[in-house]
């Protein structure tokens, strides 16, 4: 399964971003004509086997966003450009992670990435949530399909619940489904 799974990764991940080449553009065209700042965004997060890696997205934020420390967005968050709410709203921001599949960092599915300062405030409070780190993160994840984007730590720790659903039930049929789920929800526009 772990070969299948990761050619899977690389051809989707590949025809993803070259398909897309002229939206990838256009949106950093749109980043860099309507504020200040880097058009890619990179955060390190903890991968497979608690290593870090620097992760990539559109930026959505004004510059210098999180100053004072590490702040998880919330909605309707002030440091978020007008670009930036049209990208998160339909998750185009995270089109960059598929780079990050390619290197190798991540998959297309597999439990959202996090922050070591997040996943120590987790861990007090599920030591269940350290086994997803026995496989890659993902771009997209049963929590973030089943769940949603997480305000602060304790929905953090809820949505990890579908997440350890997820690695004790992996299988090529749930992980199609958690694509299709992902493709309505960006269709609806039901992000943060």
């Amino acid at each position: 399964m772990i070969v299948l799974k990761r050619t899977f990764d690389i051809l989707f991940s590949g025809f993803l971003l070259m398909g897309l080449s002229p939206l990838l553009v256009a949106i950093a065209l749109s980043i860099k004509l309507t504020s200040k700042g880097n058009v890619i965004f990179t955060q390190e997060r903890i991968g497979k086997d608690k290593k870090p890696f620097h992760m990539y997205k559109f930026r959505t934020m004004v510059e210098g966003a999180e100053e004072s420390g590490p702040q998880l967005a919330i909605p309707d968050d002030p440091r978020v450009t007008k670009t930036g709410k049209i990208l998160r709203r339909y998750h185009l921001d995270e089109l960059t992670q598929f780079w990050n599949v390619l290197k190798g960092d991540m998959s297309v599915v597999g439990p959202r990435p996090e922050r070591e300062v997040y996943i120590k405030e987790i861990l007090k409070k599920s030591s269940e949530y350290a086994r997803l780190s026995e496989v890659k993160p993902g771009i997209t994840s049963l929590g973030m399909v089943k769940y949603g984007y997480a305000s602060d730590v304790d929905q953090m720790v809820e949505r990890s619940k579908y997440d350890l659903y997820y690695l004790d039930n992996k299988s090529a049929s749930l992980e199609m489904k958690i694509i299709a789920d992902t493709i309505l929800t960006i269709f609806k526009g039901k992000g943060l």
